[in-house]
């Protein structure tokens, strides 16, 4: 189980270099994919909530670090989301949920959850509507690591090597 824990942070370290350099390159207008919240799902999936809830609060605290946003805002939210994607861990229903469909639905509602709490923390605007920022800055951006998710999954092993 202690193997789990390093290869999770190690697996991590190329995921947070892409996040930060390669895919704001793909980004369709100001709407950003979230790898960093794939690898914390198939984790939350792969070996229950808690472990979910601990990664996502070690993945958000080191992503808070390296790009220097305001610090706690990524880590709360990739905490609430790992718990979120933690629901859906059983033994039993591993290999249904990293189906390409189910999986892309639990990502796209734990990104949901992610983007709604990182955006009360970072784009809070009076002035603007908030259906207007619930779709700009939550809605948009979760649909977004849901369908690149849905592309990565295709490319995970079956049985789990992670």
């Amino acid at each position: 189980m202690k193997i789990n824990y390093i290869i999770s942070l190690l697996i991590f370290i190329p995921v947070l270099i892409i996040q930060t350099t390669f895919v704001p390159l793909i980004s369709i207008g100001q709407t950003v994919p979230d790898m960093i919240l794939i690898l914390l799902v198939y984790y939350s999936i792969s070996e229950g909530q808690i472990y979910g809830t601990l990664l996502g609060f070690v993945y958000g605290f080191c992503f808070d670090l390296v790009t220097g946003s305001l610090l706690g805002s990524t880590m709360i939210a990739k905490t609430v989301a790992g718990f979120v994607a933690g629901y859906f861990s059983s033994e039993n229903k591993i290999d249904i949920y990293l189906m390409f469909f189910n999986f892309g639905l639990i990502v796209f509602l734990s990104a949901l959850v992610d983007q709604i709490i990182y955006s009360f923390f970072s784009a809070i605007d009076i002035s603007s509507n908030v259906l207007l920022i619930f779709f700009q800055n939550a809605f948009l951006p979760a649909f977004y690591t849901a369908l690149l998710s849905m592309i990565l999954i295709i490319f995970v092993p079956k049985k789990r090597l992670l």
